[in-house]
């Protein structure tokens, strides 16, 4: 997840560290902080791989800033991350939204359909945080409030992606090629 919102902020444009660091915690702090213990070493990791370059520039004070830069070998592992995203990458919620938000750089719409047709399949999956006896528990079945709650918020969120899904899957079918 962190290196797919890195790969994907630099797609947009070359970033230092700190703004780097700042996008992606907007997009992922609330759910997981990135701290520079984690976002410096996967950098150094991306620019071993060949992924992304670092140039240094004079600081506005005066210390000098490392802006990053995108590779083509970077954007091509960006492209390829969202065209065959992992099984995790579709189910869990957090790594969707990181990938949804950089979707829009795969430039072929039925590459973006494919990805969200397997979204599609598995929110159509019955499926629950609860389950007796190998079933899923329906959130009317369920006497705790707060358990029903969840339930209930988990559902109403499900329906209004699941229409979104619908919506956008019917327009990337018909655009032209």
């Amino acid at each position: 997840m962190l290196e797919l919102a890195i790969l994907g902020f630099l797609r947009e444009r070359p970033l230092h560290g700190y703004d780097l660091r700042k996008r992606v915690a907007a997009l992922t702090g609330h759910v997981r902080p990135i701290a520079d213990g984690t976002l410096y070493p996967a950098i150094k990791r991306m620019e071993t791989r060949g992924w992304l370059t670092r140039e240094t520039q004079a600081g506005a004070a005066a210390a000098p800033r490392h802006m990053l830069h995108l590779t083509p070998a970077g954007e091509r592992e960006l492209l390829r991350r969202l065209r065959e995203p992992e099984d995790l990458d579709i189910s869990d919620e957090n790594r969707w939204f990181v990938l949804l938000s950089f979707l829009r750089h795969l430039e072929d719409a039925q590459a973006q359909a494919h990805v969200l047709r397997r979204r599609l399949a598995f929110l159509e999956e019955p499926s629950s945080f609860f389950y007796e006896d190998g079933r899923p528990v329906r959130a009317e079945e369920v006497p705790d409030p707060f358990r029903q709650g969840l339930l209930i918020i988990a559902r109403a969120t499900s329906a209004a992606e699941l229409n979104w899904l619908h919506a956008t899957l019917t327009t990337l079918e018909n655009a032209e090629p």
